[in-house]
């Protein structure tokens, strides 16, 4: 037997009969011989690390745009944190790991510049809107690897696009996500916001921090086993007086953070931003990088656009529009040969 034989022998011992098996998966759009170490799925968690969609969330917002200081989420570290308590929950449940971990890593692939303000932005002048969960959809199908796409497995493709809204994904391991993804951005948006004084501890609602616990572990820990406990059969969910108070706590962070006016005054200017870069390269679709341009070739100038500014980090972005739009000082001297 092969190292991988021998890998999902286990899974079909240990997992339980809801979860979905790596031998059992649906496949990928395009068949690909087996790999005699790793499981589809672990072949897709290591597609999605290496790709360049996913180092670029080092480099993109999670909450405060372009914070000082070390400590701050960025969308990479959020989804590292997604896939911690995803994968907790997983092992609890006894799903499959890897095909939680995958999705987890790809779920916020297409995820905007400046957080959900780029978000907005784009939704509002991309046609038909913008929607982050399609976009990671697109960055793992159409756009990475030189637009060949990942080719992951198909389950791993509707976790990513099932993770928000009202989408249900079609496996258990799949709308882990979903919980996993609330928890982990509820907690450490309070722990970033507290960190730049936007927040103090005891702003939280004393009757949440009743239900849910009063620091940043505690609440976690709450959820978390919430999660475990109320899941039966493969149905994920969580008991109404927890699921209840992490809602309203959603809320108040709503309220309180991000629509806060200190903590988020710049994004009207990154969003002015984002949409000038979208018109500037719709009516200059040569301007476009050669691998976008292909893409305007084949699904429309519009939709080569979309990708490239949605895939920009924030310094990109920044960086982007001072070279279109803010102009540059005469260079007298440097043109004339007069040296100070």
């Amino acid at each position: 037997m092969t190292i991988r034989e021998r890998y999902q022998q286990t899974e079909s011992e240990m997992l339980a009969p809801y979860a979905v098996k790596s031998s059992q998966s649906m496949g990928r759009r395009t068949p690909i011989a087996e790999c005699d170490m790793r499981t589809c799925f672990q072949r897709d968690v290591d597609r999605i690390t290496y790709c360049k969609a996913f180092r670029r969330l080092m480099r993109k917002t999670q909450v405060f745009l372009s914070p000082e200081g070390d400590h701050y989420r960025t969308r990479l570290t959020h989804t590292l944190e997604v896939s911690r308590i995803a994968r907790t929950i997983a092992r609890a449940l006894k799903l499959n790991e890897d095909l939680v971990e995958a999705i987890a890593l790809a779920h916020d692939l297409g995820h905007t510049p400046f957080g959900h303000a780029g978000e907005f932005a784009l939704n509002d002048v991309v046609p038909g809107g913008f929607y982050h969960n399609e976009q990671s959809v697109r960055v793992v199908e159409r756009i990475e690897a030189d637009g060949k796409g990942l080719n992951l497995s198909l389950e791993v493709i509707d976790g990513i696009r099932c993770h928000t809204g009202s989408l249900i994904a079609s496996t258990s391991e799949g709308r882990i996500i979903k919980f996993a993804d609330r928890i982990a951005y509820i907690n450490h948006d309070i722990d970033d916001a507290i960190r730049a004084g936007i927040l103090k501890d005891d702003d939280i609602p004393a009757h949440l921090s009743d239900v849910l616990g009063n620091s940043y572990s505690v609440r976690i820990d709450t959820m978390v086993r919430d999660v475990i406990n109320s899941s039966v059969d493969g149905n994920i969910g969580m008991s109404a007086e927890v699921g209840g108070a992490m809602l309203e706590l959603r809320e108040f962070m709503f309220e309180a953070v991000y629509k806060n006016p200190v903590a988020k005054g710049e994004e009207s200017k990154a969003q002015d931003m984002l949409k000038k870069l979208y018109e500037f390269f719709v009516k200059n679709p040569d301007k476009l990088p050669d691998e976008y341009i292909k893409i305007a070739d084949s699904d429309g100038v519009e939709r080569a656009v979309c990708d490239y500014v949605a895939g920009m980090t924030d310094s990109y972005a920044v960086n982007c529009f001072e070279r279109l739009f803010v102009p540059r000082g005469w260079g007298f001297f440097e043109t004339s040969g007069i040296r100070n």
